[in-house]
C-alpha cells in the first residue's frame, strides 16, 4: 500500500459494476460540448451556463454551443470587488482583527459562488455566446490574476477603514472618491487580464450555423439575450431555465427543515440578492430533482466533489473505497457531524441530466455533467450513487 494511491488499492470492483452510464430518465438534449473550466475556480460558472444554453441550442436549433463563462466571470470579479470593498466600510468601526472583518479580508474576491450569485450577475450584465467573448489564459489559469486583486484589495481596505476613521469633515468625500479610483484600478486589471468584455446593453452580432448547416444571424443585446430564457412563449419548456423564479434548495441535517438559510455577507452584488437556501429533507430535495429531469430540465447542483469519488473513472459512491478493509479503521460520521467539524463543504458545481428509476420509483444513480474536460469520467460524464447524494450533495437548484 506505500508504494500506491490508498484509494485506488482499496476501490470495490462491485461499486464500479453497479455504477454505470445506464438510465431510464433522461433530458432529450444536454447540450454538448462537454466544457472544461481548466485551472480556475468557476465550476458554479460553467454550471450554470451548461443549464442556460440548453434553452439556448433548442431555440436556435444548434447541436453544440457555449455561453461565455470569461463573461459572467469579469462582471463577478468587479463586483465582488466593489462589494468587499462596502462590507470594509459597513465595518470600519470594528477592529481589523475582528472575527468578521478577518474574515472578509481572508478571501476578497475568490473564484467560487452560488446560484444567488448567478441570478445577480444574470439581471445585471445577461449573457452572451462564447465566440463573442472567448477564454483569455487569465480565465482558464486565475491565480495570478487572484492574487493580484487580492493585494490590491486588501491594501485598499486599509486606506478605506482609515479614512472612514479619521474624523476629518470631509472623510465621506475622500472616501467616495478614494473608492472610485480603487474600483478603476480593479476593472483595469481585469481589462488588461480578461479583455474588455462587450457592454451589457449594446447589441451585438452573432452568427452561426443551425443543425440544418443554415447560417443564421442573430442580433440583440446581452441582457436581451438572457431575457429569451425567462419570456413567455415557453422556453422551460424546451428545457430552460427561469434564471429568476428558480431557488435553491439545501439538505442541512444541522437545521430545521422547511426554513429559509441564509448568510451574512454572501453575496457579489451590492445591492443584489443574498444568498439563500430552502432546508428541505432528502426526499424533497430529491423529487424536485427528478420532477425537473422528467421535464427536460437540467439542474444545478452543487457537492463535496472530492469525497469518495474517483475523477478518473467518474464514479461518486460512499461504497467505491473500503478504508476500512485496508486500515482497519471506520469512518462513521454522519452528514450533519461533518459539516459541523469543517469534514465537508460544497466545494464544487455541476449539472445532474439524468437518474435511473426503479421500478417503484426510488432514485438509484444519476448522470452528472461535469466541467473538467471529456477525460475525465466518461466522456465528462459521471456516475453519483443515490447513497452519494444523500451523503455528500449540498445544494440543487
Amino acid at each position: 500500500m506505500s508504494t500506491a494511491n490508498p484509494a485506488t488499492v482499496l476501490e470495490k470492483p462491485a461499486a464500479i459494476l453497479k455504477d454505470t452510464q445506464t438510465f431510464n430518465v433522461a433530458i432529450p438534449f444536454e447540450g454538448a460540448p462537454i466544457t472544461n473550466q481548466r485551472s480556475s475556480g468557476r465550476c458554479w460558472i460553467f454550471a450554470a451556463t451548461n443549464v442556460f444554453r440548453v434553452a439556448i441550442m433548442k431555440k436556435y436549433n444548434i447541436e453544440k454551443f457555449e455561453l461565455s463563462q470569461a463573461y459572467l466571470f469579469f462582471w463577478d470579479k468587479v463586483e465582488k470587488s466593489n462589494f468587499f470593498l462596502e462590507s470594509i466600510l459597513e465595518t470600519a468601526d470594528l477592529p481589523v482583527d475582528d472575527r468578521l472583518v478577518a474574515t472578509l479580508m481572508s478571501q476578497p474576491v475568490s473564484d467560487g459562488g452560488q446560484w444567488s450569485m448567478i441570478q445577480n450577475l444574470v439581471e445585471k450584465y445577461g449573457l452572451v455566446p462564447q465566440t463573442l467573448y472567448p477564454d483569455s489564459f487569465n480565465a482558464q489559469n486565475s491565480a495570478v490574476m487572484d492574487r493580484l486583486l487580492t493585494t490590491k484589495l486588501r491594501e485598499d481596505a486599509l486606506r478605506l477603514r482609515a479614512l472612514k476613521n479619521s474624523g476629518s469633515s470631509t472623510a465621506a468625500t475622500s472616501v467616495a472618491a478614494a473608492k472610485e479610483q480603487m474600483m478603476q484600478d480593479i476593472v483595469r486589471i481585469l481589462t488588461l487580464t480578461l479583455g474588455r468584455p462587450p457592454s451589457s446593453y449594446t447589441k451585438f452580432t452573432w452568427e452561426f450555423y443551425d443543425k440544418a448547416h443554415k447560417l443564421k444571424t442573430v442580433k440583440v443585446s446581452p441582457k436581451e439575450f438572457a431575457g429569451g430564457l425567462n419570456d413567455t412563449h415557453g422556453l422551460r419548456a424546451l428545457g430552460g431555465t427561469d434564471v429568476h423564479s428558480l431557488f435553491s434548495l439545501v439538505n442541512d441535517p444541522r437545521n430545521e427543515y422547511n426554513r429559509l438559510l441564509t448568510v451574512d455577507f454572501l453575496t457579489n452584488v451590492s445591492g443584489g440578492e443574498y444568498v439563500t437556501y430552502v432546508n428541505v429533507d432528502k426526499p424533497v430535495w430529491k423529487k424536485g430533482a427528478i420532477e425537473m429531469l422528467k421535464k427536460g430540465w437540467p439542474v444545478f447542483f452543487g457537492s463535496d466533489v472530492g469525497k469518495f469519488s474517483d475523477s478518473k473513472l467518474g464514479i461518486m459512491d460512499p461504497d467505491l473505497v473500503d478504508y476500512e478493509l485496508g486500515f482497519n479503521v471506520k469512518l462513521g460520521m454522519s452528514k450533519a457531524e461533518r459539516l459541523t467539524a469543517g469534514e465537508s463543504a460544497m466545494t464544487h458545481a455541476m449539472v445532474l441530466t439524468a437518474v435511473h428509476l426503479s421500478p417503484s420509483g426510488e432514485p438509484i444513480r444519476w448522470r452528472v455533467e461535469n466541467s473538467w474536460s471529456e477525460n475525465a469520467g466518461t466522456d465528462g460524464y459521471f456516475v453519483m450513487s443515490d447513497k452519494w447524494m444523500d451523503e455528500v450533495s449540498l445544494l440543487q437548484i
